[in-house]
Protein backbone atom coordinates (compact mmCIF):
# COMPACT_ATOMS: atom_id res chain seq x y z
CA UNK A 1 0.00 0.00 0.00
CA UNK A 2 2.40 2.43 0.56
CA UNK A 3 4.12 1.60 -2.98
CA UNK A 4 0.83 2.57 -3.93
CA UNK A 5 0.39 5.80 -1.92
CA UNK A 6 3.84 7.26 -3.17
CA UNK A 7 2.91 6.27 -6.73
CA UNK A 8 -1.23 6.72 -7.24
CA UNK A 9 -0.68 6.22 -10.67
CA UNK A 10 0.86 3.21 -10.95
CA UNK A 11 -2.57 1.59 -10.15
CA UNK A 12 -4.05 3.59 -13.03
CA UNK A 13 -1.15 1.87 -15.16
CA UNK A 14 -2.19 -1.85 -14.16
CA UNK A 15 -6.06 -0.77 -14.49
CA UNK A 16 -4.48 0.39 -18.11
CA UNK A 17 -3.02 -2.69 -18.90
CA UNK A 18 -5.70 -4.95 -18.05
CA UNK A 19 -8.45 -3.46 -19.53
CA UNK A 20 -6.74 -3.40 -22.75
CA UNK A 21 -5.56 -6.53 -24.09
CA UNK A 22 -3.77 -5.22 -26.71
CA UNK A 23 -0.85 -4.37 -24.66
CA UNK A 24 -0.11 -8.11 -23.67
CA UNK A 25 2.47 -8.32 -26.58
CA UNK A 26 4.13 -6.08 -25.81
CA UNK A 27 4.03 -6.06 -22.31
CA UNK A 28 5.69 -9.66 -22.48
CA UNK A 29 9.29 -10.99 -21.79
CA UNK A 30 11.53 -11.82 -24.38
CA UNK A 31 11.52 -15.40 -25.50
CA UNK A 32 15.59 -15.47 -24.37
CA UNK A 33 14.64 -13.68 -21.54
CA UNK A 34 18.24 -14.58 -19.43
CA UNK A 35 17.09 -16.56 -16.54
CA UNK A 36 19.53 -16.40 -12.94
CA UNK A 37 21.65 -13.85 -14.65
CA UNK A 38 22.19 -10.48 -13.17
CA UNK A 39 21.82 -7.05 -13.98
CA UNK A 40 23.21 -3.57 -13.11
CA UNK A 41 21.29 -0.91 -13.00
CA UNK A 42 23.75 2.02 -12.46
CA UNK A 43 23.27 4.91 -9.92
CA UNK A 44 22.04 8.20 -11.38
CA UNK A 45 20.70 6.88 -14.48
CA UNK A 46 17.92 8.34 -16.81
CA UNK A 47 14.47 6.18 -17.49
CA UNK A 48 15.78 5.79 -20.65
CA UNK A 49 19.24 5.06 -19.93
CA UNK A 50 17.71 1.99 -17.84
CA UNK A 51 15.59 1.09 -20.11
CA UNK A 52 17.75 0.90 -22.92
CA UNK A 53 20.26 -1.14 -20.49
CA UNK A 54 17.41 -3.56 -19.83
CA UNK A 55 16.36 -4.18 -23.66
CA UNK A 56 20.41 -4.67 -24.24
CA UNK A 57 20.48 -7.86 -21.54
CA UNK A 58 17.06 -8.75 -22.92
CA UNK A 59 15.08 -8.35 -20.41
CA UNK A 60 12.39 -6.63 -22.32
CA UNK A 61 11.13 -6.22 -25.64
CA UNK A 62 10.43 -2.65 -25.75
CA UNK A 63 12.62 0.12 -23.88
CA UNK A 64 9.85 2.58 -24.87
CA UNK A 65 7.20 0.27 -23.28
CA UNK A 66 9.34 -0.07 -19.98
CA UNK A 67 9.95 4.16 -20.35
CA UNK A 68 6.51 4.94 -20.58
CA UNK A 69 5.30 2.56 -17.37
CA UNK A 70 8.17 4.76 -15.83
CA UNK A 71 6.79 8.16 -16.94
CA UNK A 72 3.33 7.71 -16.17
CA UNK A 73 3.59 6.15 -13.17
CA UNK A 74 6.10 8.61 -11.49
CA UNK A 75 8.56 6.18 -10.86
CA UNK A 76 11.11 7.38 -13.38
CA UNK A 77 12.95 9.80 -10.58
CA UNK A 78 13.25 7.29 -8.38
CA UNK A 79 14.69 4.26 -9.77
CA UNK A 80 16.69 2.16 -7.67
CA UNK A 81 20.30 1.66 -8.76
CA UNK A 82 22.04 -1.76 -8.05
CA UNK A 83 22.46 -5.33 -9.34
CA UNK A 84 19.25 -7.44 -9.88
CA UNK A 85 18.82 -10.99 -10.48
CA UNK A 86 15.82 -12.24 -12.86
CA UNK A 87 15.09 -16.14 -11.87
CA UNK A 88 11.55 -15.99 -14.10
CA UNK A 89 10.93 -14.53 -16.86
CA UNK A 90 8.87 -11.13 -16.32
CA UNK A 91 6.84 -8.74 -18.46
CA UNK A 92 8.05 -5.33 -18.38
CA UNK A 93 4.96 -4.04 -15.92
CA UNK A 94 6.73 -6.36 -12.96
CA UNK A 95 10.03 -5.03 -14.25
CA UNK A 96 9.11 -1.74 -13.61
CA UNK A 97 7.70 -2.25 -10.39
CA UNK A 98 11.28 -4.05 -9.27
CA UNK A 99 12.62 -1.10 -10.58
CA UNK A 100 10.74 1.18 -8.55
CA UNK A 101 10.63 -0.68 -5.24
CA UNK A 102 14.15 -1.85 -5.28
CA UNK A 103 13.07 -5.70 -5.33
CA UNK A 104 16.25 -6.99 -6.23
CA UNK A 105 15.72 -10.40 -5.97
CA UNK A 106 19.08 -11.05 -4.14
CA UNK A 107 19.72 -11.36 -0.61
CA UNK A 108 21.77 -8.75 2.09
CA UNK A 109 25.33 -8.17 0.72
CA UNK A 110 27.68 -9.27 3.53
CA UNK A 111 31.10 -8.01 3.85
CA UNK A 112 33.50 -8.36 6.81
CA UNK A 113 36.15 -6.14 7.49
CA UNK A 114 39.57 -7.34 9.76
CA UNK A 115 40.67 -5.52 12.37
CA UNK A 116 43.60 -3.13 11.41
CA UNK A 117 41.80 -2.72 7.56
CA UNK A 118 42.97 0.25 5.90
CA UNK A 119 40.39 2.36 3.91
CA UNK A 120 42.59 1.30 0.75
CA UNK A 121 41.63 -2.15 2.14
CA UNK A 122 38.04 -0.96 2.54
CA UNK A 123 37.43 0.37 -0.94
CA UNK A 124 38.35 -2.59 -2.81
CA UNK A 125 36.43 -4.80 -0.33
CA UNK A 126 33.42 -2.72 -1.35
CA UNK A 127 34.00 -2.14 -4.63
CA UNK A 128 34.54 -6.24 -5.36
CA UNK A 129 31.09 -6.90 -3.37
CA UNK A 130 29.26 -4.30 -5.06
CA UNK A 131 29.87 -3.39 -8.67
CA UNK A 132 27.76 -0.13 -8.72
CA UNK A 133 30.49 1.41 -6.25
CA UNK A 134 34.01 2.42 -7.52
CA UNK A 135 36.75 2.34 -4.85
CA UNK A 136 37.60 5.54 -5.56
CA UNK A 137 34.97 7.06 -4.69
CA UNK A 138 35.41 4.94 -1.21
CA UNK A 139 38.76 6.29 -1.24
CA UNK A 140 37.81 9.63 -1.37
CA UNK A 141 34.98 9.54 1.17
CA UNK A 142 36.53 7.58 3.67
CA UNK A 143 40.18 8.96 3.71
CA UNK A 144 39.41 11.61 6.16
CA UNK A 145 37.75 8.98 8.26
CA UNK A 146 40.67 6.60 8.71
CA UNK A 147 41.21 4.76 11.82
CA UNK A 148 37.33 5.93 12.77
CA UNK A 149 35.75 3.05 10.60
CA UNK A 150 34.84 0.45 12.51
CA UNK A 151 36.02 -3.17 11.49
CA UNK A 152 33.19 -5.57 11.60
CA UNK A 153 30.65 -7.61 9.71
CA UNK A 154 28.23 -5.74 8.10
CA UNK A 155 24.79 -6.74 6.04
CA UNK A 156 24.02 -4.14 3.67
CA UNK A 157 21.12 -3.66 1.15
CA UNK A 158 22.24 -3.96 -2.75
CA UNK A 159 21.33 -0.67 -3.42
CA UNK A 160 23.62 1.07 -0.64
CA UNK A 161 26.07 4.00 -1.51
CA UNK A 162 29.68 4.38 -0.63
CA UNK A 163 28.37 7.50 1.75
CA UNK A 164 25.84 4.72 3.38
CA UNK A 165 28.51 1.94 4.07
CA UNK A 166 30.73 4.38 5.35
CA UNK A 167 27.88 6.28 7.74
CA UNK A 168 27.03 2.48 9.07
CA UNK A 169 30.69 1.97 9.90
CA UNK A 170 31.76 5.34 11.45
CA UNK A 171 28.25 4.84 13.69
CA UNK A 172 29.50 2.15 14.56
CA UNK A 173 32.81 3.13 15.81
CA UNK A 174 30.86 5.76 17.93
CA UNK A 175 28.15 2.80 19.36
CA UNK A 176 31.53 0.81 20.19
CA UNK A 177 33.54 3.63 21.83
CA UNK A 178 30.48 5.49 23.39
CA UNK A 179 31.33 3.10 26.53
CA UNK A 180 34.55 4.37 26.80
CA UNK A 181 34.42 7.86 27.44
CA UNK A 182 35.24 7.72 30.80
CA UNK A 183 38.44 5.77 30.31
CA UNK A 184 39.59 8.54 27.52
CA UNK A 185 38.92 11.10 29.25
CA UNK A 186 41.05 10.45 32.77
CA UNK A 187 43.93 8.66 30.10
CA UNK A 188 44.90 12.18 29.74
CA UNK A 189 44.94 11.74 25.83
CA UNK A 190 42.52 13.18 23.23
CA UNK A 191 40.45 10.11 21.23
CA UNK A 192 42.67 11.24 18.11
CA UNK A 193 45.90 10.41 20.18
CA UNK A 194 44.14 7.36 21.33
CA UNK A 195 43.11 6.20 18.19
CA UNK A 196 46.40 6.77 16.40
CA UNK A 197 48.12 4.93 18.82
CA UNK A 198 45.51 2.32 18.67
CA UNK A 199 46.50 2.20 14.98
CA UNK A 200 50.07 1.51 15.72
CA UNK A 201 48.90 -0.97 17.84
CA UNK A 202 47.19 -2.71 15.70
CA UNK A 203 49.84 -3.40 13.31
CA UNK A 204 52.60 -4.04 15.29
CA UNK A 205 51.23 -6.66 17.81
CA UNK A 206 49.08 -9.51 17.48
CA UNK A 207 47.66 -10.87 20.96
CA UNK A 208 46.16 -8.72 23.52
CA UNK A 209 49.03 -9.32 25.86
CA UNK A 210 51.10 -8.29 23.27
CA UNK A 211 49.14 -5.17 22.64
CA UNK A 212 49.18 -4.16 26.11
CA UNK A 213 53.12 -4.21 26.47
CA UNK A 214 53.74 -2.05 23.38
CA UNK A 215 51.06 0.25 23.91
CA UNK A 216 53.10 0.50 27.28
CA UNK A 217 56.36 0.92 25.22
CA UNK A 218 54.95 3.29 22.75
CA UNK A 219 53.69 5.40 25.72
CA UNK A 220 57.32 5.33 27.17
CA UNK A 221 58.82 6.72 24.12
CA UNK A 222 56.59 9.40 23.93
CA UNK A 223 56.98 10.57 27.48
CA UNK A 224 61.02 10.34 26.59
CA UNK A 225 60.37 12.32 23.58
CA UNK A 226 61.88 9.64 21.64
CA UNK A 227 61.04 8.61 17.99
CA UNK A 228 58.39 5.79 18.12
CA UNK A 229 60.40 3.80 15.28
CA UNK A 230 57.26 2.37 14.21
CA UNK A 231 58.33 0.07 11.01
CA UNK A 232 54.48 -0.64 10.52
CA UNK A 233 54.27 2.79 9.78
CA UNK A 234 55.73 2.02 6.29
CA UNK A 235 52.78 0.03 4.46
CA UNK A 236 50.88 3.14 4.94
CA UNK A 237 53.12 5.34 3.47
CA UNK A 238 53.62 3.27 0.46
CA UNK A 239 50.37 1.66 0.38
CA UNK A 240 51.73 -1.92 0.75
CA UNK A 241 51.74 -4.59 2.90
CA UNK A 242 55.16 -4.30 4.25
CA UNK A 243 56.83 -4.34 7.77
CA UNK A 244 60.87 -4.87 6.87
CA UNK A 245 61.40 -1.62 5.95
CA UNK A 246 64.94 -0.72 4.44
CA UNK A 247 67.56 2.08 4.81
CA UNK A 248 65.75 4.52 1.77
CA UNK A 249 62.57 3.83 3.70
CA UNK A 250 63.87 4.63 7.08
CA UNK A 251 64.96 8.09 5.56
CA UNK A 252 61.52 8.62 3.57
CA UNK A 253 60.25 12.46 3.66
CA UNK A 254 56.72 11.63 5.53
CA UNK A 255 55.02 13.48 8.94
CA UNK A 256 54.16 9.52 9.44
CA UNK A 257 57.62 8.62 9.03
CA UNK A 258 58.33 7.87 13.44
CA UNK A 259 61.64 7.37 12.56
CA UNK A 260 62.61 10.75 11.22
CA UNK A 261 59.71 12.37 13.92
CA UNK A 262 59.13 12.51 17.12
CA UNK A 263 55.09 11.94 18.34
CA UNK A 264 52.37 10.32 16.89
CA UNK A 265 51.65 10.43 13.65
CA UNK A 266 49.31 13.13 12.05
CA UNK A 267 46.89 10.24 12.00
CA UNK A 268 45.42 6.57 12.37
CA UNK A 269 47.30 4.02 10.25
CA UNK A 270 44.47 1.90 9.96
CA UNK A 271 41.41 1.06 11.39
CA UNK A 272 41.71 -0.58 14.95
CA UNK A 273 39.76 -3.43 16.25
CA UNK A 274 37.95 -2.82 20.32
CA UNK A 275 40.81 -5.19 21.64
CA UNK A 276 43.69 -2.69 20.05
CA UNK A 277 41.65 0.51 21.52
CA UNK A 278 41.38 -1.03 25.05
CA UNK A 279 45.21 -1.65 25.12
CA UNK A 280 46.43 1.70 24.79
CA UNK A 281 43.69 3.13 27.06
CA UNK A 282 45.31 0.05 29.77
CA UNK A 283 48.78 -0.72 28.74
CA UNK A 284 50.82 -2.56 30.91
CA UNK A 285 53.02 -0.24 32.60
CA UNK A 286 57.12 -1.67 32.19
CA UNK A 287 60.07 -0.20 31.89
CA UNK A 288 60.88 -1.06 28.36
CA UNK A 289 61.51 0.83 25.35
CA UNK A 290 62.69 -1.53 23.12
CA UNK A 291 60.38 -4.77 20.61
CA UNK A 292 60.72 -6.73 18.20
CA UNK A 293 58.82 -9.41 16.28
CA UNK A 294 60.97 -12.72 15.83
CA UNK A 295 60.63 -14.97 12.66
CA UNK A 296 58.19 -16.86 14.33
CA UNK A 297 55.69 -14.30 15.28
CA UNK A 298 57.27 -14.11 18.99
CA UNK A 299 57.67 -10.54 20.80
CA UNK A 300 60.93 -10.10 22.58
CA UNK A 301 61.56 -6.71 24.86
CA UNK A 302 64.49 -4.84 26.05
CA UNK A 303 65.17 -1.79 28.01
CA UNK A 304 68.18 -0.43 26.70
CA UNK A 305 69.05 -0.43 23.15
CA UNK A 306 72.12 -3.00 23.81
CA UNK A 307 69.90 -5.33 24.76
CA UNK A 308 67.81 -5.04 21.62
CA UNK A 309 70.17 -5.03 19.83
CA UNK A 310 70.94 -8.45 21.39
CA UNK A 311 67.92 -9.64 20.72
CA UNK A 312 67.99 -8.70 17.08
CA UNK A 313 71.22 -10.45 16.89
CA UNK A 314 69.52 -13.77 18.81
CA UNK A 315 66.14 -13.61 17.25
CA UNK A 316 66.40 -11.94 13.43
CA UNK A 317 69.59 -13.41 12.43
Amino acid sequence: MDFFKRYPSWLAVSVLVLLTGGYALLLAPPSNFPLHETVIVARGASASAVASGLYDARIIKHPSVLWFILRFSGASAHVHAGTYVFDTSENALTVAYRLATGAYGLPLVHMTFPEGVTVRDIAGRVAEAMPTISAQDVLALGKPQEGYLFPDTYLFPPDASAESILKTMRANFETKTAALTSDIQTSGHSLADIITMASLVEKEARTDEDKRIVAGILWNRLARKMPLQVDAVFGYIYNRDTYSPSLADLAVDSPYNTYTHTGLPPGPICNPGLGSILAVLHPTKTDYLYYLTDKNGMMHYATTYAAHQANQQKYLH
